[in-house]
């Protein structure tokens, strides 16, 4: 059986600072006529899972305007033009920025944020050994943020509550209590 859909045309929609949307006229296999496809490219980003020495999550507390409500994730940020060569960096900078620490980094995965959709893939590294950074770099412009550091079973709670309703941070904390187990 074929699965792959062939590209027929694309038109530009919309080019912005973060992504591209597309809509394109695809073939379908099997002879099943075409279809419209409406994507969104993105350069992709990281994420951290910061445990501290007292096995704390440490998680960023924010308002999400796609949502209209506040939210509490894993420290996280978009890859700027050119770091796709380094997203260890890009992760450390965010770790830095948004919650004032550094560490040892390690991949645990990478993964699809909406993979029906758009074409962003998200590195979650865990970060451990953790050291606070006396003057850390200035938070982004356009951010307003409160760091809180977490017991596992406070996380889970925070999930059950829906305060954590974000995928990544959902699958980091998950992640965290496999390795618990």
């Amino acid at each position: 059986m074929e699965f792959e859909e062939k590209t027929i045309s694309r038109k530009e929609i919309y080019q912005g600072p973060i992504f591209k949307l597309v809509q394109d006229l695809v073939e379908l296999p099997e002879g099943k006529g075409t279809a419209q496809r409406d994507l969104i490219f993105h350069n992709g980003a990281v994420c951290v899972l910061a445990v501290t020495a007292e096995d704390k999550i440490v998680l960023v507390k924010q308002y999400r305007k796609a949502i209209e409500a506040v939210s509490y994730e894993i420290p996280a940020g978009k890859l700027e033009i050119g770091e796709n060569a380094d997203p260890m960096a890009a992760a450390l900078r965010e770790l830095e920025e948004e919650v004032a620490y550094t560490g040892k980094l390690e991949l645990l995965y990478d993964f699809y944020s909406a993979i029906g959709f758009c074409n962003e893939k998200l590195k979650l590294y865990l970060a451990s050994d953790l050291v606070k950074v006396q003057n850390p770099r200035p938070q982004d412009d356009d951010e307003t943020l409160e760091v809180l550091e977490v017991s596992l079973e406070e996380a889970k709670n925070l999930i059950q509550s829906g305060h954590i309703c974000d995928a990544k941070t959902i699958m980091a904390i998950q992640y965290w209590e496999l390795q618990k187990k």
